[in-house]
């Protein structure tokens, strides 16, 4: 059994009964975030680039609670410079964790730091292809609409994708839409959306538009929680 809960913006916990994976924990600067990074205990943290919305509070979690963090190798090994525990992959390949597999995929944005008035440059931003538990989860990350997003949904059977449809900064509803039809997960979830003015959207309404094309879809509000059993 495995279960999924949303912390806001592309924030999400994956957990199975023994361990609990973090993805782009943004949560103390996140107006939507209802939990501080306190109320969280992760074996390993995913990191899908360095924008601050998304290494956010990963360097303080890992450090108090010696979890891993799983990130492009530049950006893993900057977090290990700050004394995190790292595992540094690139696009394209994968590793078997303890938990299960995790495939580093690609994602069409772009991945800094902002510290002390200058970028870091954090390597090339990614998405996660995760195997735990006999589930295949899909989190893209930041990015645009890329046709090889059908080479990830014919790789495997997909029981979830988690998309941004944010729109200014990652691809919105439509192509969100599009990305989904090329993914066929069983259920898709929306993401990177109304945590600031330039991303806010409906996502009721690119629900409404994955059911138009028979596609399962859900929005999750922060910290609800859903099941893949």
């Amino acid at each position: 059994m495995i279960q999924i809960t949303y912390h806001g913006h592309a924030c999400y916990s994956i957990m199975d009964p023994t361990y609990h994976l973090l993805i782009d924990p943004y949560l103390s600067e996140n107006p939507l975030a209802v939990i501080s990074p306190e109320d969280l205990d992760p074996t390993h943290i995913l990191v899908s680039h360095g924008h601050n919305d998304h290494l956010g509070d990963a360097l303080p979690i890992a450090k108090r609670t010696k979890a891993l963090i799983i990130a492009t190798n530049e950006l893993a090994i900057y977090c290990k410079n700050k004394g995190a525990n790292v595992h540094g992959m690139n696009i394209g390949g994968s590793y078997a964790f303890p938990f299960g597999k995790v495939k580093l995929t690609p994602a069409w944005h772009s991945s800094s730091f902002l510290e002390d008035g200058k970028f870091i440059y954090t390597g090339d931003p990614g998405g996660f292809l995760i195997q735990i538990g006999g589930k295949n989860i899909y989190h893209a990350g930041d990015t645009g609409i890329f046709g090889d997003m059908k080479l990830i949904g014919d790789s495997v059977p997909l029981d979830c994708a988690l998309l941004p449809i944010g729109d200014n900064y990652v691809m919105g509803p439509d192509d969100a839409v599009l990305a989904a039809q090329m993914l066929q997960a069983k259920l898709t979830i929306p993401m990177h959306y109304n945590t600031f003015p330039l991303i806010r959207q409906d996502p009721a309404l690119f629900i409404r538009k994955l059911e138009a094309v028979s596609l399962a879809g859900k929005v999750l509000k922060p910290e609800e929680t859903i099941t893949l059993a």
